[in-house]
């Protein structure tokens, strides 16, 4: 079954399914951009790691540093009356508590590499597609992005961003984001303070954009839409989703109402 929106299914990110969608969107861009570059070139897929906290609603990432303060018990008050100490213990309940456990599990984020090979191995450009812990200011996350990102823009090496989540803080610039729900950029290693940027929406399909090589080949196509299609029908996320659940951040008034008419509308097979 197709996706009932034309463009970025946005309950892909409500519905917990973000992570396996990442995975495999990165490796549908790998086998497209492989399948596509020069033979000078070649594609390599990476990985970074760290540490999340998993929580009752999902996880989270965090900087580890575990609370290990030490509580006192209070002492007695001076001139408490006899019995004190009765009364104090039969207030105690035998209810249990509960507590979450610290539980930290390794978050792994996968990207794209494009290398040239002649006359010398080079690192030319790479493709991140963000998760959500990218985009949460004071996360291990977002601070080892950072600084991927920082170091990429000053290397000399291009970068393609796709942002297709609707949740968390965008990537800082300069200037202004677009209004829209999702961001695909690019930013070319000769000119890393004027990147293009390219609007993402849900209403319509995500426009193809263009992957950077190095002189004299020209760019290549990435057409995202497609391989978004595929991977909703292939690993059958419609019986994943449940399309009643509220959407975070809420949409605001004109697109609620577009969703609402949309999802009354079965999608053409």
């Amino acid at each position: 079954m197709k996706s009932p929106f034309p463009g970025m299914d946005p309950y892909i990110e409500a519905c917990g399914l973000w992570e396996d969608f990442h995975k495999h969107l990165i490796e549908q861009i790998a086998w497209q951009l492989a399948d596509s570059t020069p033979e000078r070139y070649i594609v390599r897929t990476g990985e970074r790691f760290y540490l999340v906290l998993v929580e009752s609603e999902g996880k989270t990432a965090h900087p580890f540093l575990p609370d290990v303060s030490v509580t006192t018990p209070r002492g007695r008050k001076k001139g408490s009356k006899k019995g004190g100490a009765a009364l104090a213990e039969s207030a105690i309940t035998e209810e249990p508590r509960i507590l979450r456990a610290f539980i930290e599990e390794e978050h792994r984020e996968t990207f794209v590499e494009i290398y040239e090979t002649a006359p010398e191995r080079r690192l030319v450009t790479t493709i991140e597609v963000l998760s959500p812990s990218n985009k949460r200011p004071g996360t291990e996350g977002w601070d080892l992005y950072q600084r991927k990102r920082q170091s990429l823009l000053l290397d000399r090496v291009n970068l393609v961003e796709i942002d297709l989540l609707r949740g968390g803080q965008r990537m800082p610039m300069l200037d202004a984001w677009p209004d829209s729900p999702f961001i695909l950029m690019v930013a070319r290693a000769r000119k890393p303070h004027a990147c293009l940027v390219w609007e993402g929406h849900f209403q319509h399909p995500l426009p193809a954009i263009p992957i950077p090589l190095t002189k004299p080949d020209p760019d290549m196509s990435l057409s995202l839409q497609p391989l978004l299609d595929t991977i909703y029908q292939r690993f059958r996320y419609a019986q994943s989703i449940d399309y009643a659940v509220e959407l975070t951040p809420p949409m605001n008034t004109e697109e609620s109402a577009w969703c609402r008419q949309r999802l009354q509308t079965p999608p053409v097979e």
